[in-house]
């Protein structure tokens, strides 16, 4: 489990407490393994202090232009709605409080979005039908 809520938030956004797959435990198991100190996420021997300055860094290093944490979540949201997962479930992950939300900005992403009206304009059915 990964716990994404900071101890001193000073932002009401909500951060929510998720499950990691195994390629995340993998990698995080092997950084272990190699870290010179206590930490996981270290970098010349001392902890990061910001993942998103490294973030940064990384993106301008593989020149790679508009990509931000921001779009990391969002593709991953995409990912999980477009797979089929319940919006309930990604709205959880994402750590938003209403699943109206996730649905409003990822529902199109839905496999089965639409599907029905979709079908009932399904002209070589309804003739059959006849």
């Amino acid at each position: 489990m990964i716990n994404l809520r900071l101890p001193d938030a000073r932002t009401r956004k909500g951060r929510a407490i998720v499950p990691i797959n195994r390629g995340l435990m993998a990698a995080l198991q092997t950084a272990r393994e190699a870290a010179v100190t206590e930490h996981v996420v270290e970098y010349g021997g001392t902890r990061v202090a910001s993942i998103r300055k490294g973030f940064e860094g990384a993106v301008t290093r593989a020149g790679f232009a508009d990509v931000t944490l921001h779009t990391i979540r969002h593709s991953a949201a995409v990912e999980m709605v477009s797979s089929g997962i319940p919006i309930e479930q990604v709205a959880q992950y994402l750590g938003h409080s209403n699943p109206s939300i996730t649905f409003s900005t990822y529902g199109r992403f839905a496999p089965e979005h639409l599907q029905k009206a979709a079908d009932v304009l399904d002209f070589v059915k309804l003739k059959a039908a006849r």
